[in-house]
């Protein structure tokens, strides 16, 4: 306070007071619309657990955590391996890096619900779909792609992969010029090759970036919506119902009235969920991050 903070605090009061209404009455309100039937018309009723035990007693909830943990399985064996493989073979080329960092961030600025449509056209079923005919090139018969249970959920992915790659490439990008020269040097004097060098130096020395983008993938994985809602709307077969699709029909398609209770209580449980995940992720990784 005697060295100005009052000042400080007196300026920094009107985004406190932005954020806290904005941003954390409205979780305030989540909570206690968890333990309450409304349908945000008439006076709200206590119903205490009621809801969440309706949410684990719905079979839609385990298969819309199974296909949630399916997605982001997937997600992660591709999507976050992807990234850094780009980066790295990006910052080998020195003269042309900005351009693949331009082309690499486009489908980034594309918006999201644009690419999603774009991709659909490239699903079509038909002989006549985009990825349909580069397979027929090659004599492979046309694939259903999002029209089949099988195939849905990698179908998903890709499109996924394809959109998000491209800012964690740049996160990547900038994270390797930290990384000295001399190690690079040293690698290549001993004999190293460019697989050798990322193993032994790239990684390494990246190893706190990786921890950090690694649990921001799995806390985004874990609350897919748009492809799922967009590209099949949680079919064939509720083969890509995730859980943020099911609070979507909980509270607007399950019910006339919608039930926004067991909708806020399975919000609720996926956010303690990944709350715990992340302490406990950052806990496990400190030691291996900061050595």
């Amino acid at each position: 306070m005697r060295r100005g903070g009052l000042t400080t605090l007196l300026f920094l009061l009107p985004m406190l007071v932005i954020f806290g209404v904005f941003s954390w009455t409205p979780i305030v309100e989540a909570v206690v619309m968890s333990f309450q039937h409304t349908n945000l018309v008439t006076a709200p009723v206590f119903v205490g657990w009621d809801n969440f035990v309706a949410v684990f007693h719905d079979p839609e909830f385990y298969v819309a955590v199974r296909n949630t943990a399916y997605f982001a399985a997937l997600a992660l064996l591709f999507g976050y391996p992807l990234p850094l493989l780009l980066a790295v073979l990006m910052s080998e080329f020195r003269r042309t890096k900005g351009i693949y960092s331009v082309l690499a961030y486009l489908p980034v600025v594309i918006p999201p619900v644009v690419s999603v449509l774009l991709w659909k056209i490239f699903y079509d079923a038909s002989p006549a779909g985009v990825f349909n005919t580069i397979l027929g090139w090659f004599g492979i018969p046309p694939q259903p792609w999002i029209q089949d249970a099988a195939t849905a959920m990698p179908s998903l992915v890709l499109e996924a992969t394809w959109a998000a790659a491209g800012g964690t490439i740049i996160i990547y990008l900038a994270a390797l010029t930290s990384v000295a020269p001399e190690l690079y040097d040293a690698a290549e004097m001993d004999g190293a090759s460019i697989w050798q060098k990322v193993w032994h130096v790239t990684l390494p020395q990246l190893r706190g970036i990786l921890f950090i983008t690694l649990i921001l993938q799995i806390i985004a994985t874990a609350q897919v919506f748009l492809q799922p809602f967009l590209f099949t709307g949680g079919g064939p077969a509720d083969s890509t119902t995730t859980i943020l699709l099911l609070i979507y029909q909980y509270a607007f398609t399950n019910s006339l009235g919608g039930a926004y209770g067991e909708a806020t209580a399975l919000s609720l449980m996926l956010a303690v969920f990944l709350t715990v995940l992340s302490l406990v992720y950052f806990r496990v990784t400190k030691r291996w991050s900061d050595s």
